[in-house]
């Protein structure tokens, strides 16, 4: 795991459902890209430029649809009481952001609650725990015939070092298309079924033209981690390099049916090239994602 940054999960069983968030509790410069278009989101304008808030405290990536961006605020109070975020002269307000998936027809309807964020940042440690947890607990991949030939999705995580320069990602994978493995013959390891087979989303879409789907139900999120000194444009454009990963990895990826959107947050620690680091952004979240639904 990289210096300076936790993640920690709350997960709900019963409901399918959960929250994962990613902190640094001292601040981190932001950046995001949201290419999906169906999205859930929270304080991503204030990640662009011109704005005048220059650090963020915490990216909170939560279960629930729309519903689970209450998580954030039990993330807000956790940072309060620690007196973390932008000081205003009279009071620290904690810099949140936060991205949702819809899992509200993985098991109960149900969503993390402001109680839940807070329990994530209590649990959140140094060492990444992935697989049917937190934000990923009900997260599924494959989606074009519905929920029963759908695939497990997950919470990903996939870290690079060079020399002193660490980069990393946390995904979580909730895609309407397949998963595939590039360095295997773009083998499909994770999507929709049929009769126990591997269909191939992308394909069937193409040979059928017409498609019946419901949009909103996908959605894969994530947030870059490095302890790069970069400034926020830089950021953002590592945010949007990072979706080439998803399209390494997805297929068919950023459709209407998916809410795709990705942070980064950098806490400044090591000088680095920024064009290595590009590289190294999109492989991070294409192994990342091929994490997620690897456990």
């Amino acid at each position: 795991m990289i210096k300076g940054f936790k993640v920690g999960h709350f997960t709900n069983e019963q409901l399918g459902t959960g929250t994962t968030v990613v902190l640094c509790e001292d601040g981190a410069v932001g950046g995001v890209d949201v290419r999906g278009s169906a999205p859930g989101t929270r304080e991503t304008d204030l990640l662009k430029g011109c704005k005048a808030v220059q650090k963020v405290n915490a990216v909170c990536l939560s279960g629930g649809s729309a519903f689970g961006l209450e998580s954030c605020d039990g993330v807000m109070q956790y940072l309060y009481e620690k007196q973390k975020g932008h000081f205003t002269g009279t009071h620290y307000v904690p810099i949140v952001c936060g991205a949702v998936v819809y899992d509200l027809d993985y098991r109960a309807f149900g969503f993390p609650a402001k109680q839940d964020g807070y329990i994530a940042c209590q649990n959140a440690t140094e060492e990444v725990t992935t697989g049917n947890i937190g934000g990923g607990t009900g997260a599924t991949v494959g989606k074009i015939f519905g929920m029963d030939s759908c695939d497990k999705g997950g919470v990903g995580y996939y870290q690079m070092n060079f020399g002193d320069l660490q980069v990393g990602a946390v995904v979580i994978t909730n895609a309407l298309g397949d998963v595939f493995d590039l360095q295997n013959n773009c083998k499909i390891i994770a999507g929709a079924k049929q009769n126990g087979q591997y269909v191939n989303t992308s394909q069937f879409i193409l040979r059928n033209a017409v498609v019946n789907m419901q949009p909103g139900k996908n959605t894969t999120i994530g947030c870059v981690i490095t302890n790069a000194k970069i400034n926020r444009e830089q950021a953002n454009k590592l945010a949007e390099l990072a979706q080439n990963g998803f399209a390494l990895a997805i297929s068919p990826v950023h459709t209407m049916m998916d809410g795709d959107t990705m942070f980064v947050m950098a806490n400044g620690q090591v000088d680095c090239d920024f064009n290595m680091l590009s590289v190294a952004v999109t492989e991070v979240v294409r192994k990342a994602i091929i994490s997620a639904v690897e456990k």
